[in-house]
């Protein structure tokens, strides 16, 4: 794999996060890429111009992302690494340890984002996870902290019980799943909305004839209107290559904006709240 007749595309504008730090608004997701090929995707996107790494316990690829990240030979404070904890660590100190073993395989010294990748409300802790979450904001040993695929009742109770919103919430989006819902909640509380699976989980949005005639009014992908789609509206996709050439095409969507009628025409393509998973739902989330 190489990046070396690739021109790097400018890294992502920052956003800000409720508790000061800032995130890229567009990052590489990283599953389920394992071992080598992850490390050199990895490596290869921050040649690219990536600046968010988004990775989890569960994927089984903290070590690879880590070694990646070391061969970009970019300084650490350059990178922004996301990480996600299981269910099993739904406990204060199940959190501490979780955040200790991540760094470990990672290679670094501290997270810019730790997350609670499920809430898994049948198991009756993920309350107890957002405090083991807390706590490490308020030691000082994480920049920011936040949920995936939490509802906003599940955030309603983690507030309540701490008075500490998310600094994000990384739930399923697309514009067929569009989650106006949630996203309207994260608005009202300050939350930053990540999308994963952004340019859906096929090829079917991408092919989607509405999708390809605004790729073709506007002289881009099918994949860069997707991700403009996001970005446009303040969300942070975190999609997912291991094509060199997409990777830059992926990131190139800071140059050019849809117009109001073709924003409303991806809108409606909506499927509702019903088209995502479900994480109120046993089977749904680890």
């Amino acid at each position: 794999m190489t990046t070396e007749e690739l021109e790097p595309a400018p890294p992502a504008p920052l956003l800000p996060l409720l508790h000061g730090h800032r995130i890229p608004s567009l990052g590489l997701g990283t599953w389920p890429m394992v071992g080598d090929e992850c490390q050199e995707v990895v490596r290869v996107a921050i040649e690219s111009g990536y600046r968010l790494i988004d990775t989890s316990f569960k994927y089984g690829n903290e070590v690879a992302v880590g070694r990646g990240i070391h061969d970009s030979g970019l300084p650490r404070h350059e990178i922004f690494i996301t990480s996600k904890f299981n269910k099993e660590s739904h406990s204060v100190d199940g959190v501490q340890r979780a955040y200790d073993d991540s760094l470990e395989r990672l290679g670094v010294d501290h997270l810019d984002l730790f997350l609670c990748h499920w809430p898994v409300p049948a198991q009756g802790r993920y309350v107890d996870a957002w405090k083991g979450l807390v706590k490490l904001l308020e030691e000082g040993r994480v920049k920011a902290i936040g949920v995936s695929n939490f509802k906003p009742a599940h955030l309603a109770s983690i507030i309540d019980a701490t008075g500490v919103v998310p600094d994000v919430n990384q739930i399923q989006l697309s514009p067929d799943i569009a989650r106006t819902v949630p996203r309207r909640a994260h608005e009202v509380l300050g939350i930053v909305t990540e999308s994963w699976s952004p340019l859906g989980r096929g090829p079917e949005l991408r092919e989607n004839p509405t999708i390809v005639q605004i790729a073709a009014d506007v002289g881009r992908t099918a994949a860069q209107v997707v991700l403009r789609w996001h970005v446009q509206q303040g969300l942070v996709p975190v999609p997912r290559s291991s094509d060199p050439k997409r990777l830059v095409e992926n990131l190139s969507v800071f140059d050019f904006r849809l117009s109001t009628d073709q924003m409303a025409t991806l809108a409606s393509l909506d499927n509702g709240e019903a088209a995502a998973r479900d994480s109120d739902l046993p089977e749904n989330g680890h």
